[in-house]
């Protein structure tokens, strides 16, 4: 039945702009990871509610959720971007170049969680979309670095439904480990939206 919801609102949303379709059908040819149209729009609106301005994202890929965060800033956006990949930085640059998006984008090469470390912030949002083993080391770091009344953005909560299984891997433990953990934390007020692969929007108190 999920599934059928989720074509049913794939099918619904507005088509795209150009560039993104590109972006999503580049992931589709290639098996590569995004957010996708459903949860862009997601974080589109959240931007614009939150009045968001500077925002960091663990985990950037080849800049398919920035670009919505970048959409939604109207080319205000002081977006930090980060991935192990240097590839994925110059086709995210490329794609933003092409579509014309006037955000100031920073665009660091390594880990995700150490690149952070170096920065105070406070940030108006904090994207969290990395390794999954990775996720339960996020919350410690975001936590200081998020302005009150900021959010705390994790993609991929549901894991496939995997996190519902009697057997789990290591991933999927971690992910639980997250979820657990971010629910308790008084730091934070926290939901899971039920969209596409799971989504937790953790407000800081």
């Amino acid at each position: 039945m999920f599934q059928k919801i989720h074509r049913y609102l794939d099918q619904v949303i507005p088509e795209r702009p150009q560039v993104l379709r590109e972006m999503e059908a580049k992931a589709q040819e290639e098996g590569f990871p995004i957010v996708g149209p459903l949860v862009g729009r997601l974080l589109y609106q959240l931007t614009i509610l939150t009045k968001a301005r500077k925002i960091f994202e663990l985990g950037s890929g080849f800049g398919y959720s920035a670009y919505w965060f970048s959409l939604a800033t109207r080319g205000r956006g002081n977006i930090i971007m980060t991935d192990g990949n240097k590839a994925n930085k110059r086709m995210a640059l490329d794609y933003f170049k092409r579509a014309g998006l006037q955000s100031t984008f920073e665009y660091r090469i390594g880990d995700a969680l150490q690149i952070l470390k170096k920065y105070n912030g406070p940030f108006d949002i904090i994207f969290n979309d990395i390794d999954k083993g990775d996720y339960p080391k996020t919350i410690d770091l975001v936590a200081p670095r998020l302005k009150k009344g900021g959010l705390f953005i994790t993609d991929n909560l549901l894991w496939s439904g995997k996190v519902c299984n009697k057997t789990k891997d290591a991933a999927t433990n971690a992910i639980i480990e997250f979820t657990e953990t971010l629910y308790h934390d008084g730091r934070f007020f926290t939901t899971i939206v039920p969209l596409r692969d799971g989504v937790s929007i953790a407000v800081r108190l």
